[in-house]
């Protein structure tokens, strides 16, 4: 395969683990995070600096987790009473705030980002296998904790978050684990995102890259691994594919996440169980 090729599936590996954990935080356990891009890259930046200091590769990729996971708790903790639109809001502000903050820091290259970062060794081949390999391990992970008794509670915070303190089930704890699980898969994808691309710059991550996230976690179904995989897919090779839509990028998925919002709230996952049932009646 072409070093294109490879290039397009790390992209797809990494926003499959982008869209499957925020996922978790907002189709699992109900919370509507619009700030997912600046814990992807706290990852990112903190997996930087570990490269640029020497250190081998496991310990970059798990200092970004790390980094990411410690922030996505930090503002899970601050906004942990909040709900839907308040919680939106909070972190929208987190997604600039990231971004201002690193813009002004110059030991973290300020505008110009961090450059001539040291790569993995792996080579082009071996880091979209790398890439796909943890992609595949957080898609497991997500159908694995959407079958477990922690799913099952995630689930019922996100659904009714009273009715679940009724049943002793802690909603606020149950919040933030999810926020930080998310976060730190989210830290994990910018650690491979640096490696990746051996260049880092503060807009990467901006407030956009969150709204495109959010997309397809909706237009994939809320709730459904599958569903975001496929839509993340979907949305990822569209514009490569079809190059002339690329400059319409944002335009194409705000119509069709208003589309599926209006007619199809349950997204691809329900379209599918939909026509299934269908079948089956048939």
């Amino acid at each position: 395969m072409s070093l294109y090729t490879y290039s397009l599936l790390s992209i797809v590996g990494i926003n499959i683990m982008l869209a499957v954990s925020l996922n978790m935080i907002t189709g699992f356990c109900g919370q509507f995070s619009l700030g997912h891009g600046a814990f992807y890259g706290a990852g990112a930046y903190a997996a930087a600096l570990c490269a640029v200091a020497g250190y081998p590769v496991p310990v970059a990729l798990i200092a970004g987790a790390v980094v990411a996971g410690i922030l996505g708790f930090v503002v899970g903790f601050a906004s942990v009473r909040l709900r839907e639109d308040f919680l939106a809001v909070t972190t929208i502000g987190v997604s600039f705030l990231f971004v201002g903050f690193v813009r002004k820091q110059h030991w973290l290259g300020a505008e110009m980002g961090i450059s001539k970062i040291p790569g993995s060794g792996l080579g082009a081949e071996g880091n979209a296998v790398m890439i796909l390999l943890f992609a595949a391990a957080t898609i497991a992970f997500s159908l694995y904790l959407n079958r477990s008794w922690l799913g099952f509670a995630f689930r019922a915070v996100g659904d009714d978050e009273q009715a679940a303190r009724t049943v002793a089930i802690p909603a606020s704890s149950y919040k933030l684990l999810a926020f930080a699980l998310g976060t730190a898969i989210a830290g994990l994808a910018g650690g491979l995102y640096t490696y990746f691309t051996q260049f880092i710059v503060p807009d990467s991550f901006g407030f956009i890259l969150s709204v495109t996230l959010m997309a397809m976690v909706v237009i994939g179904g809320t709730g459904s691994t599958w569903g975001v995989v496929a839509a993340t897919i979907i949305l990822t090779l569209l514009p490569e594919v079809f190059r002339f839509i690329n400059d319409y990028r944002l335009l194409i998925f705000g119509g069709l996440l208003v589309l599926v919002t209006r007619f199809a709230p349950g997204g691809l996952a329900g379209i599918v169980n939909s026509l299934t049932r269908r079948l089956r009646r048939a």
